[in-house]
C-alpha cells in the first residue's frame, strides 16, 4: 500500500492534497493531512447531514463549532455541556481509554472557561456471559471512576445496555456539565497577528500517537486489539492543576482564546484555532516541552498526550500568563505566533519543516454524500433467553433482572456522586440528575438516553423516542429543557445499510428537536463502529440540560401507603422493539409511528405538576413497559401495589400483554393524592387511575393476565446483575 494509504487517505483524497498544495507533501505535512482529513476530525461522511439540525435559540450562548455547547440560565451564568465518545480506545485498553475519554470531555468544557461540575456516562457492552465483556466492563467502570473521583467531580448519572452487537466494539460515551460566568467565557478562535501561542499542561510524549483520531476512523478487527500504545495515558491530578490554572487566567482576562489538545494533538488544536479565526499560525516544535528526547516533528505535531491546553495571548500579557502557569505548575511555553499569512507553518528551532494553507488542511477535506439503502431484512442476530410460554409473573421478574434494566448500583456506587456539594439527587435516585447552581439562584437537571436496539428496529422513530425520553426524564424532576447535545455512534457509513441508519437518525433528531423547540448546541459523531462480525446497533445518545427554579419540588420521593396510582399521557403500548421481544429473540419488526405534539403536551403537564409540588412520585415508562415501571417503584419504596390496566386496554384497544409489557413514549406513572391526579386529568392531559399503593406484592392485572410478585422477589431480581458481576 502507498504511504498515504497506510495513513488512511484514499487515492482521490491524496490527489486533492497534491492539487491544493501544488506539490508533494513531506512526511510532516502528510501526517497532518491524514489526521485532519480523518473521519474523526473532518466528519466527512456526516457534516452535510449535521448541517440540517436546528442550532439556534434565545438561550444559546455557544453552539456547534466550539469545544462544547452552552446555554444561558440567567443571573449572569451559563451551563456548558457536551457528550463525546472514546469507543475504540476503550476497546483496546478499557481503563485508560475510558479515563482519558473523561479527561477529554472535561477539557472541552474547561476550554470554554467553565468549571466542570458533573459527569454522566452512557455505556454499551456485549452480553455479560463472556470473559471479554466482563474485562471491558471492569476496566471502563474503573477508568471513569478513577478520573472523575480523582478530579473531585461527581458522576451523577449514566446508563448501561448489554447487547451482542457491542461484543467487540463497546461504546464509551462521556458527558460533562460545567458552570461559567457568561461574561468570562472564551471561544477557541485565534485572533490578532503577532499574538503568541502558549502551551500549558503536561509534557508531550509519544503516548497516543496514531490514537483516537486514527482508531476512530477505521473498522476494528482482531488484529487491532494489540494497539495499546496508541491509547493515551491520563493523569487526573495534572488536569486538576490545569483546570485551576485556566480558571485563574480567564478570571484575570489574560487570554484571547483557549483550546484543548485532544485527538490529533497540536495538529488539530492549532489548526482549528487558526481556521476559526481566519488567521495563519506558526508552531515551533523545538519549543514544545517534551517528555521524551529525539521526538521527530511529526511525532510532536500528532502526539495525543493528555492534560494539555493551547492559548492565544497578547505579547504584553505573556509574562503574567507564564507566572500564573508556573504557580499552578502547568509547565508553560511560548511555542508559536498568530500570523496573517493564512498558512499553518511548522518550524523546528526556527527552520521551516512544513507549510500548508489552513483552509486546505482544516476545511479542505471532501465531504461525501451517502448512499443509503434500507435493508430488506433484520441485519443483527437474535438470541432467545425467554420462552413465549413464560407466565406474566416470570416475564416481570425476567425483565426486572435483564442486564439492560436491572439495578446499576454496582456501577454508580464506585463513583463519588456528591463531591462538590451540588448534587440534588444521588445517582439512581430519580429519572434525571439534579444539580444546585447557587451562583445563579436555581438548579439544573441533566439526562442522557439512547436505546440502540429500538433505533436498529426503526432508526427514525427510535431516535425520536430517545429525544422524547430525555425530555420526559427532565419532566419527572420538574425541569424545562434548554438544549441538546448528542453522540452519534454508528457503523461504517460507506455501507448502504449503515448510511440509511445514519441518515434516518439525523433527520429524526432534527425533526424532533424542531417539534420540541430545542436547539442542538453541540455533539460528536463516532463512525466505523464495527468488526468483521458486523456493525453495532445504531446508537444516537442524546444529552439534555434543563433548568429548575424551585429544586425543593423536584419529586423523586418513594410512594406511600394508600397513594393513588395513575397512568398519565398518551401512552399507546406495543411489544414491537420492546425489551420483552428482545428477550424472546423477536426484534426487527419496526416501531409504531409517533405523534410528537400530544407527547410534548403530557411532558409539559407533568413537568408543571412536579414544579407546583402536586406530584411527588413520578417516573416515565420506558424499557419493560408499565409493569417494569411499577416494579421499580415497588422496589424503591418496599411497598407493593394493586393495579388494573383495563383502562389502558380500553383506551388503546391493545392486548393484555401489550398493556403489561409494551413500550412507547409519552407515558408516566404518578402516585399521590387522588384529587391532585384528577386535577391533572382535568387540565387536558390523558390520565387513568390504575390502583393503589399497599401490601407486599406487585399485583398488576390486564384482562385475564396477572402479575403476582412479592416485593422482595422483585428486588432480588432487580439486584441480580450485581451478583453476576461479583461472581
Amino acid at each position: 500500500m502507498s504511504k498515504h494509504g497506510d495513513l488512511g487517505l484514499t487515492d482521490s483524497e491524496y490527489d486533492l492534497i497534491l492539487e491544493k498544495m501544488g506539490r508533494e507533501p513531506n512526511d510532516v505535512e502528510l501526517a497532518m493531512f491524514s489526521l485532519l482529513w480523518s473521519e474523526h476530525c473532518a466528519y466527512k461522511h456526516s457534516r452535510k447531514l449535521l448541517g440540517t439540525l436546528p442550532t439556534e435559540g434565545e438561550r444559546v450562548v455557544m453552539g456547534p463549532g466550539e469545544n462544547a455547547g452552552a446555554v444561558d440560565i440567567g443571573n449572569g451564568h451559563s451551563i456548558a455541556f457536551k457528550v463525546e465518545s472514546h469507543n475504540h480506545p476503550s476497546a483496546v485498553e478499557p481503563f485508560e481509554g475510558a479515563a482519558t475519554g473523561v479527561g477529554g470531555i472535561l477539557r472541552d468544557v474547561i476550554a470554554l472557561g467553565a468549571r466542570p461540575i458533573a459527569i454522566l456516562d452512557s455505556l454499551r457492552f456485549g452480553e455479560l456471559d463472556t470473559e471479554r465483556t466482563r474485562y471491558l466492563v471492569d476496566g471502563v467502570v474503573r477508568g471513569i471512576g478513577h478520573y472523575g473521583n480523582s478530579m473531585g467531580i461527581p458522576t451523577v448519572g449514566g446508563e448501561i445496555y448489554f447487547d451482542p452487537p457491542y461484543e467487540q466494539n463497546p461504546l464509551v460515551n462521556a458527558m460533562c456539565v460545567g458552570i461559567a460566568r457568561t461574561d468570562e467565557m472564551v471561544r477557541a478562535a485565534a485572533q490578532g497577528p503577532g499574538n503568541k501561542v502558549v502551551m500549558m499542561g503536561s509534557l508531550t510524549g509519544r503516548d497516543g500517537i496514531g490514537g483516537a483520531s486514527v482508531l476512530a476512523s477505521a473498522e476494528f478487527s482482531d488484529e487491532d486489539m494489540d494497539k495499546r500504545p496508541t491509547v493515551q495515558i491520563g493523569d487526573p491530578f495534572e488536569e486538576s492543576k490545569l483546570l485551576e490554572c485556566c480558571q485563574e487566567l480567564l478570571q484575570k482576562d489574560l487570554l484571547v482564546s483557549l483550546q484543548d489538545l485532544g485527538a490529533a494533538g497540536l495538529t488539530s488544536s492549532a489548526g482549528e484555532m487558526a481556521s476559526a479565526g481566519g488567521t495563519g499560525i506558526d508552531i515551533d516544535v523545538g519549543l514544545v516541552p517534551l517528555r521524551e528526547e529525539d521526538m521527530e516533528p511529526f511525532e510532536i505535531m500528532v502526539s495525543e498526550s493528555q492534560e494539555r491546553m493551547l492559548a492565544v495571548v497578547t505579547p504584553e500579557l505573556v509574562d503574567e500568563v507564564m507566572d500564573v502557569c508556573r504557580k499552578w505548575q502547568t509547565v508553560p511555553a511560548v511555542i508559536g505566533e498568530i500570523t496573517d499569512s493564512g498558512d499553518f507553518r511548522i518550524l523546528r528551532n526556527g527552520e521551516t519543516v512544513g507549510v500548508m494553507a489552513v483552509d486546505a488542511l482544516v476545511d479542505g477535506c471532501p465531504l461525501y454524500d451517502l448512499d443509503p439503502v434500507e435493508p430488506s431484512e433484520w441485519i443483527y442476530g437474535n438470541r432467545t433467553t425467554l420462552e413465549t410460554s413464560s407466565t406474566p409473573s416470570d416475564v416481570a421478574l425476567a425483565l426486572l433482572g435483564s442486564p439492560s434494566i436491572a439495578s446499576k448500583k454496582w456501577v454508580y456506587e464506585q463513583y463519588d456522586s456528591v463531591v462538590g456539594s451540588r448534587t440534588g439527587h444521588r445517582a439512581g435516585a430519580a429519572d434525571a440528575a439534579v444539580l444546585n447552581i447557587p451562583e445563579a439562584d436555581r438548579a439544573i437537571a441533566v439526562a442522557r438516553d439512547g436505546n440502540g436496539h429500538r433505533v436498529a428496529c426503526d432508526p427514525y422513530t427510535g431516535t425520536v423516542e430517545g429525544l422524547l425520553e430525555c425530555a420526559a426524564n427532565l419532566a419527572c424532576v420538574g425541569a424545562e429543557p434548554l438544549g441538546v447535545t448528542n453522540c452519534l455512534n454508528f457503523g461504517n457509513p460507506e455501507k448502504p445499510t449503515v448510511a440509511w441508519q445514519l441518515t434516518s437518525s439525523i433527520k429524526a433528531l432534527g425533526d424532533a428537536c424542531r417539534a420540541m423547540d430545542l436547539p442542538v448546541v453541540g455533539g460528536n459523531v463516532s463512525l466505523y463502529n464495527e468488526t468483521p462480525s458486523g456493525p453495532i446497533y445504531p446508537t444516537p445518545v442524546i444529552g439534555m440540560v434543563g433548568e429548575l427554579f424551585e429544586p425543593e419540588n423536584c419529586a423523586g420521593e418513594p410512594w406511600r401507603d394508600g397513594d393513588a396510582i395513575a397512568l398519565v399521557g398518551p401512552f399507546n403500548p406495543s411489544l414491537a422493539g420492546s425489551e420483552l421481544e428482545k428477550l424472546r429473540g423477536q426484534l426487527g419488526a419496526g416501531l409504531p409511528a409517533i405523534e410528537i405534539a400530544p407527547v410534548r403536551a403530557a411532558i409539559e403537564h407533568v413537568r408543571d405538576a412536579v414544579r407546583a409540588g402536586t406530584i411527588r412520585t413520578v417516573t416515565d415508562i420506558s424499557d419493560g413497559g408499565i409493569t417494569t415501571a411499577l416494579g421499580e417503584l415497588v422496589i424503591n419504596s418496599g411497598l407493593g401495589c394493586e393495579a388494573d390496566l383495563e383502562p389502558v386496554m380500553v383506551r388503546h384497544e391493545c392486548s393484555a400483554e401489550d398493556a403489561l409489557f409494551g413500550e412507547a413514549p409519552g407515558g408516566f406513572i404518578v402516585a399521590g393524592d387522588k384529587s391532585q391526579i384528577e386535577l391533572l386529568a382535568g387540565q387536558g392531559v390523558e390520565a387513568d387511575l390504575l390502583g393503589e399503593v399497599g401490601g407486599e406484592m406487585l399485583n398488576v392485572t390486564a384482562g385475564e393476565m396477572r402479575v403476582e410478585v412479592l416485593a422482595a422477589e422483585a428486588s432480588a431480581a432487580f439486584e441480580s446483575l450485581a451478583h453476576k458481576i461479583e461472581a
